[in-house]
């Protein structure tokens, strides 16, 4: 078993000449991912001169860590938008992830971006009987509130989606769809770049100042200037910006992906290529990958990962693998690897402005089409000095003040979703 990410490790992306870094800049973005690449982009083809920080490669983090999943909503379900926001703020929440996966489906086609998206649609398995009650009560609120079409699927309907008896049910939305993460990103990039903005990779920003009116960012190879700063770089924040760093927790996440597996197979347990995840707090999401591998992945660990956490979560995620397909009980695991997600207090995306300085985050795995769209929308702002609509609402931090960017408590929030996964 190799612990590295299978997206990453079955392409090879190549050496590149390293890009200069300026002494000034109209915009510094710092992060390239998948937030940091689009805005760059947007930016670059409204003539802004933008420069792209990157600490380590281009998608390095959670871009290239994801199970490429694009899909429709938010972590918070329609009903806890509705108690929380309203009908009228919930609905224009939820139609902006509908409106982030056009976003990512144009920006795909007019780049001309190689990444195997397709619209598979994706399901919400039931876990439990109450769980299966509770998606249909969330298929009537889809329907009569927010105008969005989805199916229930009964535990004998969901035999033609799914090679597997534990489930209930589910829930089908087709609007969904599917990518490489990671070949996605680094199409962004050379979009980017071909945009006129800057990507220097391998250059970590180790302080950034106010100067007059501006941001000065120093880095190894020296110090650039900028007008406007977007800090993109999601749960791999450093503690270059504090004010920002203390409003989300990084939150781990893991995925283990099979050896490449014969089409007969994989076409028996999810014979549309469907995306997947099911309705426990420490959600399960899996598919079959472009090179027809069976990806899991899941909440196996709550801290972010290191050696030990991933090797712990590949054996955990095994035997929930094996348990949802038996069938893959003497099948090796090729690939473990983590993850980090940002994830905020009030569990929301947030975009806009803290201190003057611009940033995008809380996709709490939604991140793929939501951050698409965030960069492009906080790129908008930075050359109208607009909000970021709908997401421009406070970003909350945490209870009490009683957090200063480390998660100390994220093993008693782990114990806490064990114990409600099993009671609810």
């Amino acid at each position: 078993m190799t612990e590295s990410s299978s997206w990453t490790a079955t392409f090879a992306s190549g050496p590149r000449e390293p890009a200069m870094l300026p002494e000034r800049t109209d915009a510094a973005i710092v992060g390239a991912g998948y937030t940091g690449l689009s805005a760059a982009l947007a930016l670059a083809r409204r003539g802004v001169e933008t420069t792209v920080l990157e600490a380590e490669r281009v998608g390095s983090g959670a871009s290239s860590r994801n199970g490429g999943m694009v899909l429709t909503g938010l972590k918070l379900g329609p009903d806890r938008l509705l108690r929380r926001y309203g009908e009228r703020d919930a609905r224009a929440l939820f139609n902006a992830s509908l409106n982030a996966i056009d976003v990512l489906e144009g920006l795909i086609a007019a780049e001309r971006i190689e990444c195997d998206y397709s619209r598979t649609g994706h399901l919400e398995v039931a876990c439990k009987q109450s769980h299966f009650e509770g998606l249909v009560r969330t298929q009537r609120v889809l329907d009569q509130v927010f105008g969005h079409c989805v199916r229930v699927l009964s535990r004998r309907e969901l035999r033609e989606e799914i090679g597997s008896v534990i489930y209930a049910g589910a829930l089908l939305d087709e609007r969904s769809g599917a990518l490489d993460p990671y070949r996605y990103v680094l199409g962004l990039a050379e979009a980017a770049r071909r945009a006129g903005a800057a990507v220097v990779e391998e250059l970590a920003v180790a302080r950034i100042e106010r100067r007059g009116d501006g941001w000065l960012l120093e880095t190894a190879r020296g110090q650039i200037r900028c007008k406007r700063i977007l800090l993109a770089t999601g749960a791999y924040a450093g503690q270059e910006f504090r004010p920002l760093r203390r409003r989300f927790v990084p939150l781990g996440s893991y995925v283990i992906a099979t050896r490449q597996l014969p089409s007969e197979l994989t076409r028996s347990l999810i014979p549309k290529g469907r995306m997947i995840f099911d309705t426990k707090r420490l959600l399960h999401y899996f598919r079959i990958t472009p090179d027809s591998r069976v990806l899991f992945g899941g909440r196996a660990a709550f801290v972010p990962a290191s050696e030990a956490t991933t090797r712990r979560s590949a054996q955990v995620l095994h035997g929930d693998m094996v348990r949802t397909f038996p069938a893959l009980h003497d099948v090796e695991v090729e690939y473990a690897w983590g993850g980090t997600l940002d994830v905020t207090f009030d569990l929301m995306p947030h975009a806009g402005e803290i201190d003057g300085c611009y940033y995008a985050t809380g996709y709490a795995g939604h991140g793929v089409a939501l951050a698409t769209l965030l960069g492009t929308l906080t790129a908008e702002a930075m050359i109208e000095q607009c909000p970021v609509r709908p997401f421009e609402r406070s970003l909350p931090s945490a209870p009490l003040g009683l957090y200063s960017g480390r998660p100390w408590f994220l093993p008693l929030v782990g114990a806490w979703e064990r114990f409600a996964d099993m009671v609810s």
